[in-house]
């Protein structure tokens, strides 16, 4: 049985902005989102963005409802994804806000983001280079830390 990651709006969005959402799905994984990162997704597409619907995510509704206390720090979605990741006892999560990650970590969990997952997908020789797709997803209004992509960019060996 694969690896399951529990996947926030933020990764999707920007893979598929990039044009790797296959490439991802590729990767030896199970991905979950909860029903409120659908929601938000199908939003986007209300509000003129492209749909992001890769055929290797599956959705779970909550069997809980989110802790106030949660959604006083985070948005729905990065709440949403830390709570399911904890119900159904996946130990990692895909979160790119900063704010996210840090919750995601004070409970426990494992994060990697956009940028670690297309480095995974470099290293298993899915992508040839990891370079030009930062630098299209900067273009693209994604923002990283450069001392994150330095970083990333080490580790694959760019």
């Amino acid at each position: 049985m694969p690896e399951r990651i529990v996947i926030n709006t933020g990764p999707l969005i920007t893979l598929e902005r990039i044009g790797c959402l296959d490439v991802v799905g590729q990767l030896p994984f199970e991905f979950i989102s909860p029903a409120a990162v659908r929601r938000e997704l199908d939003q986007g597409v209300v509000n003129g963005h492209p749909p992001v619907a890769p055929a290797w995510l599956s959705i779970r509704e909550l069997a809980t409802s989110v802790p106030a206390a949660a959604l006083a720090a985070l948005d729905l979605g990065e709440a949403s994804v830390i709570h399911l990741a904890l119900e159904l006892g996946v130990p990692i999560v895909a979160i790119d806000e900063w704010k996210g990650r840090r919750a995601a970590l004070a409970a426990g969990l494992e994060v990697t983001g956009t940028l670690g997952l297309l480095g995974r997908a470099k290293l298993m020789g899915l992508l040839p280079a990891l370079a030009p797709l930062i630098d299209k997803a900067l273009t693209a209004g994604i923002r990283y830390h450069p001392e994150l992509v330095r970083a990333v960019l080490d580790a694959v060996g760019e």
